[in-house]
């Protein structure tokens, strides 16, 4: 039989998950700066939107199997790391400071993977 855990174990990595995936979609927004006509702009939202959509997907699995979600996110964000080191090591940007640039999705794709963990765990014990 599995443990009930606390709500302020429970809640925060869902809500900030939730969070997170808006946090992403945001960025897609951009699309609308272009002159790509209606189905164009739909396509760039979905096109945008793959990362997001595949986060939400984990997180309703995420929401009864915390492990797959604390793995899932702390990978997201290890990828993200990843993809911008290999961009950097490729095009050297002009001036410092370009791994700060990791923090605002890295983070909380971390912060989240680290709250579906410390849950899954406290529920096993």
């Amino acid at each position: 039989m599995q443990k009930r855990v606390p709500w302020f174990v429970y809640w925060p990595p869902r809500i900030l998950g939730i969070l997170f995936i808006l946090w992403l979609m945001l960025f897609s927004l951009d699309i609308f700066d272009g002159n790509y006509g209606f189905w164009g702009t739909v396509l760039g939202l979905f096109m945008h939107n793959i990362p997001a959509l595949v986060l939400l997907l984990v997180l309703i699995i995420s929401w009864k199997y915390e492990i797959v979600g604390g793995i899932v996110f702390i990978l997201a964000g290890l990828f993200y790391v990843g993809m911008l080191v290999t961009n950097v090591l490729l095009n050297p940007p002009p001036g410092p400071g370009v791994m700060s640039w990791s923090f605002p999705i890295a983070g909380p794709a971390f912060l989240v993977g680290i709250l579906f963990l410390i849950c899954w765990f406290r529920k096993r014990r």
